[in-house]
């Protein structure tokens, strides 16, 4: 223990999910001396860390690793991967609840993908940003499907998940065309200008200036300037990481998908798209449909506009995001801003909270999931000062009653030496070819396999 709390004042959290926010709130609590009980859907912890930033992030995705393996080796942090929570899952909310912890944090991130509800949407050829993320990141369950992306790709969205896809097809796939499509205007890009740098020299300024050109009236109708907005555009392709294939990169902007056309294989062949113009709405624009129609002809579209909550989590759900309480409390961070609520019954649900993307989807990336999952902790530890402590005896019954059901459910759970035996297994591994640049598992199959065995041998070797 480090501060705060001692041994007789112990609580136990359960945090749900392994990724950022997770393992902040885990961070936090631990190092207050409470007993943490991480459950997690993947096997390996990281979430966002370990499978959402791009593969050449290496020496970034290597210091969250070392700093997320400080906190699981803590003595009161538990580690129970591969274990889903949720509807027909290995547990669910009702089970968790039973189990007589003080707290329960969900950081389970966003696993679902929005998409605009286009006509042809489920034609072959039509992904989503993250399971595209996922793949080339070489997720389970994704890392094997394949992903037939073409010649040339749209992709709709113009964030930073936009730039990774197309960072990925421009070095990676290398195919002859990507072009992001934004319903709005040049002006409200909404990728880091950092992040464009991975792609920037691969971007058809020739091509800019005359969609530029195109869209020109449009801007001025509403105050801006198409040469400033041009000219900030093309500032921000400096320090471009070298050019590695001849993919040119465009952008289509006041775009609106209206329907994936298909081909006679239900193949796609393009877009249908609607001409928008910008509406000013107080200090932000809008984009309004022209009735003006035109086909954009591509072999893949990606949709990369936003995330949402997996509902099947059994938490309140609406709008594709998980329900926290509406009445402010004054805190500071406000704790209704982290407690689930079901609006049903007009109440809390008492000792449930909610940390980074699942409350507040696809909002910031690694950095700000750790903040938030630190202002959860925050509004926790406050939670916590309401209740009685556990005894030492209610802390073992909390650990029984979640083996035994686990054992009931007959989950396979990867623990901390069974990640151990992962780890040096992916290090002994030559260095991947493809983006990843490191190895890594394709399957759950594979690293259970491997825990397995390695285990067996040990049993074996060890005196009786």
């Amino acid at each position: 223990m480090t501060s705060g709390v001692s041994q007789s004042d112990t609580h136990v959290i359960i945090v749900v999910g392994a990724g950022p926010a997770g393992m902040s709130v885990t961070n936090m609590l631990s190092k207050d001396g409470h007993e943490v009980i991480v459950l997690n859907r993947d096997i390996k912890f990281g979430g966002l860390a370990e499978y959402g930033i791009f593969p050449s992030k290496l020496k970034l995705r290597g210091g969250l690793k070392k700093t997320y393996w400080e906190i699981l080796e803590r003595p009161n942090v538990h580690y129970f991967g591969n274990v889903s929570v949720g509807n027909n899952k290995d547990l669910t909310l009702k089970d968790l609840r039973s189990l007589g912890a003080s707290a329960i944090v969900f950081a389970t991130g966003a696993q679902g993908t929005k998409t605009i509800g286009v006509e042809g949407d489920t034609a072959l050829g039509v992904y989503h940003a993250k399971d595209v993320v996922y793949h080339f990141n070489r997720l389970p369950g994704f890392s094997e499907r394949p992903f037939d992306m073409g010649r040339r790709v749209a992709v709709i969205g113009v964030g930073d998940v936009m730039v990774d896809i197309a960072h990925w097809l421009i070095r990676y796939k290398k195919v002859d065309e990507v072009t992001a499509i934004a319903r709005r205007g040049p002006a409200e890009r909404k990728y880091n200008p950092k992040e464009i740098r991975a792609v920037c020299a691969n971007i058809d300024q020739e091509a800019l200036a005359k969609e530029f050109a195109r869209i020109r009236p449009r801007l001025e109708a509403v105050g801006q300037s198409p040469d400033e907005i041009l000219n900030g555009m093309l500032s921000e392709f400096t320090k471009c990481e070298p050019k590695i294939s001849s993919t040119k990169m465009g952008f289509r902007f006041l775009a609106s998908p209206r329907r994936v056309l298909t081909d006679s294989n239900n193949r796609v062949r393009a877009l249908e798209i609607e001409e928008t113009k910008l509406e000013l709405k107080g200090n932000d624009t809008a984009a309004v449909g022209m009735k003006q129609y035109y086909e954009f002809p591509c072999d893949s579209v990606v949709f990369a506009v936003g995330d949402r909550v997996d509902e099947t989590v059994g938490l309140p759900y609406k709008n594709g995001a998980f329900v926290t309480n509406p009445m402010k409390t004054g805190n500071d961070p406000d704790d209704a801003l982290f407690q689930a609520y079901d609006e049903a019954s007009g109440t809390i649900l008492d000792g449930v909270f909610l940390t980074g993307w699942a409350r507040k989807a696809s909002e910031g990336l690694v950095g700000i999931a750790k903040r938030d999952g630190e202002w959860c902790a925050e509004v926790v530890t406050r939670y916590l000062g309401t209740k009685k402590p556990l005894t030492r005896a209610a802390v073992a019954e909390v650990f029984a009653r979640l083996q035994a059901l686990l054992r009931e459910r007959h989950a396979m759970v990867v623990d901390l030496e069974g990640l151990r035996i992962l780890e040096a297994a992916e290090k002994a591994a030559p260095r991947a070819n493809e983006c990843i640049g490191e190895f890594k598992f394709a399957t759950n199959q594979e690293m259970l396999a491997l825990i397995q065995r390695n285990r067996e041998k040990a049993a074996a070797t060890t005196p009786r």
